[in-house]
C-alpha cells in the first residue's frame, strides 16, 4: 500500500521523475514495481493526443480550402494555400506515424467541417461569403491531402 502511495505521489509531484523510474523499472523488467495505473493513463492519453492533432489539423485544412474556394480575395490565395499544404504535410506525418488514425479521420470529417464553417462565418471580412452547409467536394483522405480543389471547380 505504501509503494502505491509513493508511486502516485511522485507521479503527481514530478512527472519527469515518475517517467524516468517507469522507464527504468520497465527497462530492468521490475513489472511488480511500475506504477501501472498511470502508465495505462498516460498511454491512453498519448491516442487522445494524436485523434486531437488530426482534428484541429483538419479543421484548419477545412478553413482554409473554404477561404481559398470560396473567397473572391486573389491577394489572400497564396497565404491560404500555405496554410492547406502546411496542414496536409503535418497530417501526412501523424498518418505515417499512425496509420490507424486514417479511420478516425473518416470519423471526425462532419464535426471538423462544422468547426471549420463556424470559424470563417464568424470572421469579419467573410459575412457575406455563401459558404456551403455541407462540404460539396470529395472527402476522401487522398483528396483532402492531395487536391487542390480551387483548380477543379468552376469560377464562382
Amino acid at each position: 500500500m505504501t509503494q502505491a502511495i509513493v508511486r502516485k505521489s511522485l507521479y503527481d509531484s514530478d512527472f519527469l521523475l515518475w517517467t524516468q523510474e517507469v522507464v527504468s523499472k520497465l527497462k530492468n523488467r521490475d513489472f511488480d514495481q511500475v506504477d501501472l495505473d498511470n502508465l495505462i493513463k498516460e498511454i491512453e492519453s498519448l491516442g487522445k493526443s494524436d485523434g486531437k492533432a488530426i482534428l484541429n489539423r483538419l479543421v484548419t485544412l477545412l478553413e482554409h480550402l473554404l477561404k481559398r474556394i470560396y473567397v473572391d480575395q486573389p491577394d489572400c490565395f497564396n497565404g491560404w494555400e500555405n496554410m492547406i499544404a502546411e496542414q496536409r504535410r503535418q497530417i501526412k506525418r501523424s498518418l505515417k506515424l499512425s496509420p490507424s488514425l486514417a479511420n478516425y479521420f473518416a470519423e471526425i470529417f462532419d464535426y471538423a467541417f462544422e468547426d471549420a464553417l463556424h470559424e470563417v462565418r464568424r470572421e469579419k471580412g467573410y459575412k457575406l461569403v455563401d459558404f456551403p452547409n455541407q462540404w460539396q467536394l470529395s472527402r476522401n483522405l487522398d483528396s483532402m491531402l492531395n487536391v487542390d480543389f480551387w483548380d477543379i471547380l468552376p469560377s464562382q
